[in-house]
């Protein structure tokens, strides 16, 4: 039997600097967006349209996309929450847009500043201005799991975003494990379900590891359906506007558990090496166990880089 396959959305540059309040220069994004890129990772989220003053790691996104060519924007997404926000996105060339919103009102309204059905309301808007340029535009559904000011989010209540009419015209559904507090099993149920109800789009899983439970949960995302799963290097992340948030689930531990067709032992070496950089820069700790287990000393095993890390990659 051939195992379920998915592939992969680095959110470093997006979700993974958002609580780090470090600004990495357009360049240093640049670098790390090309060698993710190379290296074969099919899908990469950039950054956020959202307010300078509220997350400055997002400061200079535009500056990013327009440094990018159109083939490499092709495989880039930008966050989004408004229409105005995809027309300033398109018009520094990005043709991909993760229009976010949250399942709970608490949290859209921390998240965005609005009611989730005002972010609703403004999802047509958005959506034809994708398609007036070419693009591609995903409902991004936080909190799909629980919420931080009121707790578990009922299933139904994701559900009916998911079919919401104001939602028609989305090439993909998001759903976003905002606090790392689902198990498997609630993964399973909502990825499957969402699915069924919208078979035309691919449904993404943006899962966290706050609970130990980030690969765990991938796996059950893609065993359910799931085509495209979030992570972000060494597990940075986690959102400004969620208290209880931590890192994403790390890149490098579900291309170990994946092993999609592009990575080799040479190529999750040069990914590691790229999120040690990464990290080193930022003065963030490691959370990836397995770039962990690739600075290990079983040097018999195929995985281990035998080299001394590189402080120039």
């Amino acid at each position: 039997m051939t195992a379920p396959h998915a592939a992969l959305r680095d959110v470093t540059l997006r979700d993974g600097l958002q609580l780090t309040g470090k600004m990495l220069p357009t360049d240093r994004k640049l670098e790390i967006i090309r060698t993710l890129l190379d290296a074969g990772i099919p899908e990469i989220e950039i950054g956020s349209l959202a307010r300078p003053d509220l997350v400055p790691p997002m400061a200079n996104t535009l500056e990013v996309i327009g440094e990018l060519t159109p083939d490499e924007l092709e495989r880039c997404w930008v966050w989004v929450a408004t229409p105005r926000h995809v027309e300033k996105a398109a018009a520094a060339g990005a043709r991909n847009f993760q229009y976010c919103l949250s399942a709970s009102d608490a949290h859209n309204r921390a998240n965005i500043g609005r009611t989730t059905t005002a972010s609703l309301d403004a999802m047509p808007a958005a959506t034809a201005t994708t398609r007036s340029v070419g693009g591609r535009i995903q409902l991004c559904i936080a909190t799909a799991v629980t919420c931080p000011f009121d707790g578990p989010v009922p299933l139904h209540r994701v559900l009916d975003i998911v079919t919401d009419p104001r939602t028609d015209g989305a090439d993909d559904t998001v759903l976003c494990d905002t606090l790392g507090q689902a198990i498997p099993a609630q993964v399973t149920s909502l990825v499957r379900k969402a699915t069924a109800l919208v078979p035309q789009r691919r449904t993404v899983f943006h899962g966290h590891d706050t609970w130990g439970m980030g690969v765990a949960n991938t796996l059950a995302a893609i065993s359910a359906g799931a085509a495209v799963v979030d992570g972000a290097l060494g597990g940075l992340g986690g959102c400004p506007f969620a208290p209880g948030a931590s890192g994403n689930t790390a890149t490098e531990d579900i291309l170990f558990a994946t092993r999609p067709y592009y990575l080799d032992p040479g190529t999750f070496a040069r990914i590691v090496e790229t999120s040690e950089k990464l990290l080193t820069d930022l003065g963030e700790q490691p959370r990836s166990k397995a770039a962990q287990g690739a600075r290990s000393n079983a040097h018999a095993f195929e995985w281990v880089i035998t080299e001394p890390a590189d402080a120039t990659v």
